[in-house]
């Protein structure tokens, strides 16, 4: 016999068991009457279970809206059998689309034809074919001696300059890496099955080693990118690196991307990165003027400010003048180590004007800061109501701040002072409104101690309002992260940061408004050992008015550009 506490230990405490039937009980006559009092008292607590699962099911669905979160969902029957249950529209094709080009006709005769017949034409049938073989290619280099005892030798075609792995291949495993997300191991597989001799310790090598041109391009595409725009998005994210976890941090906007990981998010860190691949540290008056803002101590002010314009060449220079100065305690060293790095940053190119959008991290709150909508809405979103009267003030408070968001977005099409004025007082409005909501309160309390990065958009309409783009931009790293964990080499770290940046490609179509073509772009480039140029592209289009993106032997550029950003 099954007892309450043996049910516990066999299915488990929180485990739904279905309950028995009962079995096969004597006729009413020939049981004892207690028998009949036992099954009333069953088939009662039965109804009684059944109606407190749908009160705990309305409970939880009640809990879900609160939460923002979907309920339990309604399954309907399935309607495969049902002939009137397919109603999916049909797209109609659209007239004049990509043409195709054939690389082989087949003119497919007619059989039986009879005599007299006339000629009407072709009916043309398309048939896609994908041609998956390895090629090995020999090339029989010519020695010749010279009658004054040396050597001559044939040159290689730029195809075998390569290596032993034509530039094909190396662009489809780079490609299969990086851009699809698949694995070494599947890729040394797939290799294999096709006729590819080569070896997983080699593939590993193509994978990450002698990418210098690419690295070299990541942190010039940086350089260029802050140099030239008025405003960058930026976000951070988890990167584990040597099984130890550390972070990725995004800058760019529509024209860029760029990811570096490093083992700190700190705003340090975040001004290291700012210096775009430049190592020295600069005492400079924008340098003492951050030091200032971030209230170090005036004595200490005043000796920096008593040594004038310095540059540093490296880390080990600046921590000894910081330590001849006097400067020992941790706070007044990461302080006056902020300055000088923005100072290098700014000495190297860095846009004054420079806009940052975030999502409210500390670490990005250097030079003029703007903050995302949508994130400062998401603390709304996250608060629940205990009564009616808190959940009607919270829903009220968060229709205003969505309908100031849609005003805002129609000043930055057409800005005036008048409806500047207007949108400030309504700001002013909402984050000043009284409610019955002490955690609603307090989150309108932050919200209008942001104002200023806020409303950033009303001095400066064309920034955006969100963060999303840097967010999706990082949605992608987080995907090869999730499928191959961390890495183990510098090499590897390397890589994965560069590979996940922008490319040349990248920029042209972003410009077109399409999906990059990046197996393309990396055949393009390994095939004609080309440098990639995605930072002179970027260049041409901040300083030209009209671009037409064209392909020049391979390689691409821009004849025209447009719109600064």
């Amino acid at each position: 016999m099954l007892t309450f506490q043996g049910y516990r230990e066999r299915y488990g405490r929180n485990t739904m068991y279905e309950i028995p039937p009962i079995p096969q009980l004597p006729p009413p006559e020939q049981r004892p009457s207690w028998v009949d009092t036992l099954l009333e008292i069953v088939a009662a607590q039965s109804e009684q279970i059944r109606r407190l699962r749908e009160e705990i099911q309305t409970l939880k669905d009640e809990i879900a809206r609160l939460k923002k979160q979907p309920a339990k969902p309604k399954i309907e029957p399935s309607k495969l059998r049902d002939p009137k249950g397919d109603k999916r529209k049909r797209k109609r094709k659209r007239k004049g689309g990509n043409r195709r080009q054939a690389e082989q006709t087949v003119i497919v005769k007619a059989q039986n034809v009879p005599e007299g017949s006339r000629f009407k034409g072709y009916s043309d049938y398309w048939v896609q074919e994908l041609v998956i073989r390895s090629q090995n290619t020999l090339y029989r280099v010519e020695k010749w001696l010279t009658p004054q005892g040396q050597i001559v030798s044939g040159q290689l075609p730029v195809e075998g300059q390569t290596g032993h792995f034509g530039p094909t291949l190396s662009s489809f495993i780079l490609y299969q890496y990086y851009h699809a997300g698949v694995t070494e191991p599947l890729i040394l597989e797939q290799l294999r099955e096709w006729g590819v001799r080569i070896s997983s310790g080699h593939l590993h090598r193509m994978i990450t080693e002698g990418k210098e041109r690419f690295h070299r391009e990541k942190r010039e595409i940086l350089r260029v990118g802050l140099r030239v725009s008025s405003y960058v998005h930026a976000d951070d994210t988890g990167a584990r690196h040597a099984g130890k976890n550390g972070y990725c941090t995004h800058i760019g906007n529509q024209w860029f991307a760029w990811f570096d990981s490093t083992d700190s998010k700190s705003r340090m860190n975040f001004l290291r990165l700012l210096r775009a691949g430049y190592k020295d540290y600069v005492l400079s008056e924008e340098a003492l003027e951050y030091m200032a803002a971030q209230k170090l101590p005036k004595q200490l002010l005043s000796k920096l400010s008593g040594v004038g314009e310095q540059v540093y060449e490296d880390e080990r220079q600046w921590r000894a003048a910081m330590k001849r100065l006097g400067i020992y305690r941790e706070r007044h060293i990461r302080i006056a180590t902020e300055g000088a790095l923005l100072g290098s940053a700014l000495r190297h190119g860095l846009n004054r004007e420079l806009a940052i959008i975030s999502d409210d991290a500390g670490q990005f709150n250097v030079l003029c800061h703007a903050l995302c909508w949508i994130h400062a809405e998401r603390i709304l979103a996250r608060l629940v109501g205990f009564n009616q009267a808190q959940r009607d003030s919270l829903e009220q408070v968060r229709c205003d701040v969505w309908q100031l968001y849609r005003d805002l977005q129609r000043y930055q099409r057409k800005p005036t002072q008048k409806a500047k004025r207007k949108l400030q007082q309504r700001f002013d409005a909402i984050c000043q409104t009284k409610t019955c909501f002490a955690s609603l309160q307090l989150a309108l309390e932050r919200m209008h101690r942001n104002k200023a990065e806020l409303l950033m958009v009303l001095e400066r309409p064309q920034l955006p309002l969100h963060n999303n783009l840097s967010e999706q931009d990082i949605r992608e790293y987080v995907k090869r992260r999730k499928i191959s964990g961390g890495t183990r080499s510098e090499q590897g770290r390397s890589c994965r940061d560069t590979f996940a940046s922008t490319t040349v490609l990248d920029i042209l179509q972003r410009a077109r408004g399409k999906k990059p073509d990046h197996f393309d772009h990396l055949r393009i480039l390994l095939s004609k050992k080309l440098e990639p140029r995605a930072s002179r592209d970027l260049n041409r289009i901040w300083m030209n008015t009209n671009w037409i993106p064209k392909r020049n032997e391979g390689c691409i550029t821009i004849l025209k550009c447009s719109a600064k950003f």
